[in-house]
């Protein structure tokens, strides 16, 4: 290879090279190229004084939370449910077919991809259960699939025993084909024949607001 532009050429090495954190990452004009080295988690647990949510600041070197965490952890991926966190434990409850309450069982507000950050994966896994209360459809499982490559067996996918009353509340059609076919292929990678069934039975997601239509 003969190097026409020697400035050029390091230049494009600079950028090729792999970031060293986050601000060396917005230098070479992508910041998203290096995970964050902090996160900030939403999270309800026993010794609340209120019903304000507190705060766990997980870095890569070090946690500050004001809790001793419980044995298990259910993270919920959007805010609206988050908020409804006794429902939501209400609902793990009769999922998973076990008492789940704050006394054994933390709610961590997932954010989207926040949840699957490396710092913060490494936080869960103190954790001996971690319940996983997603969107059902292809974003939802895709999320799963990350921790539950990280996790192993502490991840468990928290949806109903039985589907066959929860059709109705099938109602977000699939942006895309490729997206549809990927929540159904996901969904039975993992075993979830009655969930890929729903899938392909009703053509549509379901969102887990549907969750709180009671």
């Amino acid at each position: 290879m003969t190097v026409l532009d020697e400035a050029a050429f390091a230049e494009l090495q600079n950028i090729a090279q792999a970031p060293a954190s986050r601000v060396d990452a917005a230098k070479k004009g992508n910041s998203h190229r290096h995970g964050t080295e902090v996160s900030f988690l939403l999270v309800y647990h026993q010794v609340l004084a209120s019903g304000r949510p507190d705060v766990a600041v997980i870095g890569t070197d070090s946690v500050d939370m004001g809790f001793h965490r419980a044995r298990s952890v259910l993270v919920v991926e959007n805010e609206r449910n988050f908020y409804q966190y006794l429902q939501m434990l209400d609902f793990a409850s009769e999922a998973l077919g076990r008492h789940v309450r704050l006394t054994n069982c933390d709610v961590v507000l997932g954010g989207g991809n926040r949840i699957t950050r490396g710092v913060v994966l490494d936080w869960l896994a103190g954790y001996e259960d971690v319940f996983c209360a997603f969107d059902y459809d292809a974003g939802g499982l895709q999320m799963f699939s990350t921790m539950a490559a990280y996790l192993g067996d502490k991840a468990i996918f928290v949806q109903p025993r039985d589907w066959q009353p929860w059709l109705a509340r099938f109602c977000k059609l699939p942006d895309s084909t490729e997206r549809f076919t990927r929540a159904v292929s996901l969904a039975e990678g993992f075993g979830f024949m009655a969930l890929a069934e729903a899938f392909r039975s009703t053509g549509k997601f379901m969102e887990q607001e549907m969750i709180l239509d009671e």
